[in-house]
């Protein structure tokens, strides 16, 4: 394996250990549901989410746990074939793939020894809440707006 292909696995290991350190400071700093206004905008809140984005099917009953831990798997070994058997040509799409694997490997790794995710970032105007989320989902949400700005523009 090359250093270029090696660079864009090191990045995602990167925000797998960015979003699993803050996920375990919130977790050791905050009790369930514990709210800390930071500034008029941004809250942080110790959360499960026992479902997926958004919180799709967290009342599921349990059998949602075993589906997106294998989604989340099957994915995670596709992005990773993918980012190696792209050119060293293709910066932003071995950027977007690369922040995606991160964070659903950040995601995975809760779902396999939780049984749910810990989300804690709270970003919202006046009562307009968006949905708590964490460093996986924005790496997730940064790869995908890249991966569909380069595709499509």
């Amino acid at each position: 394996m090359n250093w270029t292909i090696l660079r864009w696995y090191i990045l995602s290991a990167f925000v797998v250990l960015a979003d699993q350190v803050t996920k375990n400071i919130v977790t050791e700093n905050f009790l369930y549901g514990e709210n800390l206004n930071v500034f008029s905008g941004f809250n942080l809140i110790l959360i499960h989410n026992t479902g997926a984005a958004f919180s799709f099917l967290s009342d599921a009953g349990g059998w949602q746990r075993w589906l997106f831990l294998l989604i989340s798997l099957i994915v995670s070994i596709i992005l990773a074939a993918w980012l190696y058997r792209l050119k060293k040509t293709q910066f932003f799409m071995s950027l977007s793939l690369s922040l995606i694997l991160g964070g659903a490997i950040g995601n995975l790794i809760d779902r396999i020894f939780l049984g749910y995710i810990i989300d804690f970032i709270d970003i919202y105007y006046k009562s307009y809440h968006w949905p708590v989320f964490n460093i996986a989902d924005a790496s997730i949400t940064l790869g995908v707006t890249i991966f569909i700005i380069k595709k499509y523009r």
